[in-house]
């Protein structure tokens, strides 16, 4: 299932073209070639697809988004929560 989970920017490696990002506790990295360079900064929050950086958000929307991810989260046992976020960057529905 593809969520587009927000996941705040903690580092940037330009030599490589990726950042790594936190995705409710899990990090990961994500490529940067679809964004404009330099637009994408530490701190900032960006939603991923396929193992790369579409868009930013702002952070008002991304902590509301949050929340009501966490307020899913809590209901289901722990494995499915690390599964959810996880899958989030392994979307199927590539393209369709």
């Amino acid at each position: 299932m593809c969520l587009s989970i927000p996941s705040k920017v903690i580092e940037i490696d330009l030599e490589r073209n990726v950042a790594k990002v936190d995705t409710m506790g899990v990090t990961r990295e994500a490529g940067l070639e679809l964004m404009e360079e330099g637009d994408v900064k530490i701190g900032d929050y960006v939603l991923l697809h396929i193992g790369f950086i579409m868009n930013k958000i702002d952070e008002e929307d991304a902590m509301e988004s949050l929340k009501v991810y966490n307020e899913i989260l809590e209901k289901l046992d722990e494995e499915d929560r690390k599964q959810m976020v996880i899958d989030d960057d392994n979307c199927e529905n590539r393209g369709k």
